[in-house]
């Protein structure tokens, strides 16, 4: 059994799913569509609701394994990824003391940044996989350190934003993150999380098998136990609600292979002959959820 609840640090947890298996080199990809597949269980905390694996995976491994990931279909739905971008920039920007110094831990290739930059932000971004992070500096041009959230050389209490986004969920220890957050703020600046909404009511009826189930997320939070974790943490929650991404329905559909891959190829060939495959589609499931921060006192 896990040692505590990575939110509240209670002991308390009891057996919830039972997903563990070999996920292969297939699954720890950042695409993968294993649904329903973890690297152990997961249990639950009787105190907060927070979920987890069972047993935690070392740091060093799971950085290993980030360090070497790679997947081309997020380029490929760069139209949708900056709007999804845009979409948080534009709440960052109405509780961020300004436009001035922005970090994104975990920015994969930097659409983020990039929309960031062009809307008058300095922007700094560390991301582990090398794929991904030289993407970001050779092809968008932006300042991208290949190197993990613990290891990467940061000016203390210089940024006026910091954004994780779907990364809080991939690390073992999510306190401890909050903290080197914590010391990077500027007094006022923010921080905004993206991320699976464990608690909503569509993950709790698909239970095992909802997409966020996959081999490279430790933590399934929920909205209480995020909000308890930052709180616990000395932040200060400002606003929460759901962020849904946008993506081309060709995508979407093809995400559907991880349950039919038949019903997936019919789906995606109905699209393109109505002209709809390349359209860009938002659709709020309600499962994804995104939190603004501050320090409390700031």
């Amino acid at each position: 059994m896990a040692g505590g609840c990575a939110a509240c640090g209670s002991s308390r947890l009891r057996a919830h799913l039972s997903v563990g298996g070999d996920p292969g080199v297939q699954g720890l990809i950042p695409t993968t569509d294993m649904y329903g597949t973890a690297l152990d269980d997961i249990v639950a905390c009787e105190s907060c609701g927070h979920m987890q694996l069972e047993r935690l995976p070392a740091e060093e491994s799971l950085l290993d394994l980030y360090e070497a990931a790679e997947s081309g279909d997020y380029v490929e739905e760069e139209r949708g990824q900056r709007v999804t971008a845009q979409a948080a920039l534009e709440r960052i920007e109405r509780w961020a003391p300004g436009r001035g110094r922005l970090l994104d831990l975990g920015c994969w290739v930097g659409f983020l940044l990039a929309e960031a930059r062009e809307r008058g932000w300095d922007t700094i971004g560390v991301e582990p996989s090398a794929f991904a992070s030289a993407y970001a500096r050779d092809r968008l041009g932006l300042d991208v350190r290949r190197d993990g959230l613990f290891t990467a050389d940061l000016p203390e209490a210089s940024f006026d934003a910091v954004v994780l986004g779907d990364v809080i969920e991939h690390l073992v220890d999510p306190g401890r993150a909050l903290e080197r957050i914590a010391g990077l703020l500027r007094p006022g600046g923010v921080v905004y999380l993206a991320l699976p909404d464990a608690g909503s009511a569509l993950a709790r009826r698909l239970g095992p098998r909802w997409w966020s189930v996959i081999p490279t997320h430790v933590q399934y939070f929920t909205r209480a136990s995020l909000l308890g974790l930052l709180e616990r943490r000395g932040f200060e929650p400002l606003w929460a609600g759901t962020a849904p991404k946008t993506f081309s329905v060709r995508y979407y559909l093809w995400r559907l292979r991880g349950y039919s891959p038949a019903l997936s190829d019919s789906l995606i060939g109905l699209a393109r002959a109505a002209g709809a495959a390349d359209r860009l589609w938002t659709p709020d499931l309600r499962d994804r959820m995104a939190v603004v921060a501050r320090l409390a006192g700031a």
